[in-house]
């Protein structure tokens, strides 16, 4: 699945993942290839998502993410570097 990680100033990732795992407002969730639409919102925390078998994180300090047809995009209100 093609994942986008946005902030208002930059692109912090865009490419193919496996999986992605994101903190939302009630508790961690995972995304993997063929998931259902969903819109959530994200509370501060890390995005972690496997790219070829490697494991990267983002700390966020919040946002909300969409997921349609094996693509996600998520919306950080900011990154924590």
């Amino acid at each position: 699945m093609y994942l986008q990680i946005l902030t208002a100033e930059k692109k912090v990732f865009e490419g193919d993942v496996t999986s992605a795992t994101f903190p939302g407002a009630d508790g961690s969730f995972q995304i993997l290839n063929n998931h259902a639409p969903l819109i959530s919102l994200l509370t501060h925390g890390t995005v972690e998502y496997k790219v070829n078998d490697k494991r990267q994180k983002v700390q966020i300090t919040g946002g909300v993410v969409e997921v349609l047809k094996n693509k996600v995009i998520v919306l950080a209100d900011g990154i924590k570097e």
